[in-house]
């Protein structure tokens, strides 16, 4: 295949530039504690400066690999598979999401929310980002909404989101790993003043597994 062939596959969601696949606990979020085949994703220029998977923003350092072969090897593992990035959501995530759902797996997206939402999920994890907002349609269908927590401004940002988010959304905030020792303590006290919210904590790094 050459590399016309292969970028053509690309644009079309037929193959997507994987930079790793692993079988891991969910770490974060609603579903923390739960078995889960992760897919990452490679490409995002959303460029969050706190981001602790920057080598992922660089989609053509991670190879194109063909839909059926991930869908392979992440039933293999588990039938609840996580798509994360990178941004996900800056390819056509409907060939993958069908090659999933034919084999009956449950599908979960994290995800900015900064491009237009494609494919069919189970749960939408929308995490927001300041540079780079949501489109408008994926407000309406978000499962949770989990907002970075890195200054006392992020809150402020936080609200302005939960408005915009369906009445079932649940909405979280999870402090920023390099700053949650001075972070932790503002959103326990935040959320004790506004229990609409809940606290997310990436427990995997304290579990010390990816």
């Amino acid at each position: 295949m050459n590399e016309k062939e292969m970028n053509k596959l690309v644009e079309q969601g037929k193959m997507l530039p994987l930079m790793e696949e692993f079988y891991t606990i969910q770490g974060e979020g609603f579903h923390k504690g739960t078995a889960a085949y992760f897919i990452r994703v490679g490409g995002c220029d959303v460029g969050c400066h706190w981001c602790d998977v920057k080598e992922s923003w660089n989609a053509k350092l991670h190879p194109p690999t063909g839909v059926e072969t991930i869908v392979e090897n992440a039933v293999k593992s588990s039938k609840t598979v996580v798509v994360t990035g990178g941004e996900p959501l800056t390819w056509n995530m409907e060939p993958l999401t069908r090659g999933l759902k034919e084999k009956d797996a449950k599908i979960h997206i994290e995800t900015s929310g900064a491009y237009p939402l494609t494919g069919a999920w189970d749960w939408i994890c929308l995490s927001p980002k300041k540079i780079k907002l949501p489109t408008a349609e994926i407000y309406d269908v978000a499962n949770e909404l989990k907002v970075i927590v890195f200054n006392k401004h992020d809150l402020i940002f936080a609200e302005e989101q939960a408005a915009k988010v369906n009445k079932t959304c649940i909405l979280y905030l999870q402090p920023e790993w390099s700053k949650r020792e001075k972070i932790i303590p503002l959103i326990v006290e935040y959320v004790m003043q506004n229990p609409k919210w809940k606290v997310s904590l990436q427990t995997h790094k304290y579990l010390n597994i990816p």
